[in-house]
């Protein structure tokens, strides 16, 4: 049994109430680690500690605060497979995946950002009679909070905490309470790098006891914050009459879009890879697959096909390329939109059942067999609301108006992707499309400098590159007359 601690003024410390909340592994169903149940009082000690060390970490200079990033990417990279392994425990996830995509990415996010804020720059504005010259400063904000989900633990932990310090902010952060086990790895790398104390502070417990006292904290100036949209609309509420900063990325409904004249092994392999990875517990995926219907009836055949060879088993194993849901919770809510799809006249094409699998080790664990669905309306229930899981609905299209009006016909506008050799169309259907992030015959190729963010009810804002780095410092005009 693992007993977690929170990081707190440089130091791994219980928290003030001393009560702890179970980790439950997804793919046994046991519990495995005890983690703090934090609460306000942790807050005011972090937010204390961190205000302490403003001063020094916002006036050390962007190379010192890159040498520490880079640093603590080092210590990741030296303990890849230990962070691999945790993620895989924490989330249900095939380690496989874990050593690929969560972990390096949370190695590249710490890079990239140690790397962009040495080479910001600011506008200088001549002004004549009178003569004067303008310039601006970008300065950090102060004390921030980061609270981050389950799905992408350290890749999306890293990716807020990073540019916020980078800037020369102190940050109060909050992974999930089902998946806290790589950012208490997180803070042991930071004490193992001599991270000044205060500058990060790690906080473990559920969202309405400290994610709360963060949100509502007079001293943290700004949130940013990654998860579902009734709690962004929440979080919200609270944090806009206090006029803090507000980056939310939030929930999606994402359309993958296949046109006749695709690539078309491409675009079956890659739209696969979309629906399901991670169980389908990105907020990228494709969850709402249209194709042209000259190609519609060989593309399902395929695509089943294809969905039929994943592997669904223990996923510390090698082999394993389709894990186990997060949690009971989660996977009993993935399971209530299978049967509200049937209600609404889906036919199950494949999966859509919980799978026990043939080891008394996992035969408790959260699994969920790949689910495709075929006959819904793109206007019912199923297709407007956000299932987080591994099913998909599949439906032909004639005309690239129709698959339009299909794609931004749900509250969400996060992300789409289209498959198309034709460019003009390619750039004609993208312009269209209501979502932040459009994909043309590619998906989840991510450059870092690139904004990421959604419109409509996915969210609030853009994170990544200098969006991320404007988002975590304030603009202030110097003028001088001469």
């Amino acid at each position: 049994m693992l007993h977690l601690k929170n990081y707190s003024n440089g130091k791994l410390v219980a928290p003030a109430s001393n009560t702890y909340l179970d980790n439950i592994n997804p793919a046994t169903g046991k519990v495995f680690a005890q983690i703090p149940c934090s609460d306000a009082s942790d807050v005011d000690a972090a937010v204390e500690a961190a205000e302490a060390a403003f001063y020094l970490w916002s006036t050390i200079g962007v190379e010192q605060r890159a040498r520490f990033l880079n640093a603590m990417a080092d210590y990741i990279e030296a303990h890849l497979e230990d962070f691999a392994k945790a993620e895989s425990l924490d989330n249900g996830k095939p380690i496989s995946l874990a050593r690929v995509m969560d972990i390096p990415r949370g190695i590249s996010n710490l890079r990239f950002f140690a790397s962009a804020i040495q080479h910001t720059s600011t506008d200088a504005h001549h002004t004549e009679q009178p003569n004067a010259l303008n310039y601006t400063l970008r300065r950090p904000i102060g004390v921030v909070g980061c609270i981050s989900p389950w799905n992408l633990p350290l890749y999306l932990f890293t990716w807020k905490i990073a540019p916020a310090l980078a800037a020369g902010n102190c940050v109060i952060a909050k992974p999930s309470e089902v998946t806290p086990y790589t950012a208490y790895l997180l803070s042991e790398a930071a004490i193992a790098v001599g991270l000044p104390a205060g500058v990060l502070n790690i906080l473990h417990g559920n969202g309405p006891a400290v994610g709360q006292a963060i949100v509502e904290h007079p001293k943290i100036k700004a949130i940013s914050f990654t998860g579902g949209t009734k709690t962004g609309e929440h979080l919200a509420r609270t944090a806009a009459p206090m006029f803090k900063k507000l980056s939310l990325e939030l929930g999606g409904k994402n359309p993958s879009i296949i046109f006749a004249d695709c690539d078309y092994n491409n675009a079956l392999a890659t739209t696969v890879r979309s629906a399901f990875a991670n169980q389908g517990q990105i907020c990228l995926c494709g969850s709402r697959i249209f194709v042209e219907r000259s190609i519609y009836e060989q593309f399902k055949t395929d695509f089943l096909h294809k969905v039929s060879l994943l592997q669904c088993g223990n996923p510390l194993d090698d082999a394993t390329n389709f894990g186990a849901l997060v949690s009971e919770a989660h996977l009993q809510k993935v399971l209530s939109y299978i049967a509200l799809a049937k209600e609404e006249g889906g036919t199950i094409l494949c999966g859509g059942e919980r799978v026990y699998l043939d080891d008394d080790e996992l035969k408790g664990g959260f699994f969920l067999a790949p689910t495709v669905i075929e006959g819904l309306s793109p206007y019912c229930r199923t297709n407007q609301e956000e299932i987080f899981g591994p099913v998909v609905t599949i439906m032909p299209f004639d005309y690239e108006a129709e698959v339009i009006e299909y794609a931004n016909g749900t509250p969400y506008g996060l992300a789409a992707n289209m498959w198309t050799q034709n460019l003009s169309r390619a750039t004609r259907v993208a312009e269209q499309l209501h979502f932040g992030i459009v994909w043309i015959n590619c998906w989840l190729l991510r450059d870092l400098r690139t904004p990421f963010g959604g419109v409509k009810n996915s969210g609030v804002g853009r994170e990544g590159g200098w969006e991320a780095l404007r988002f975590f410092t304030e603009a202030k005009n110097v003028c001088i007359r001469y």
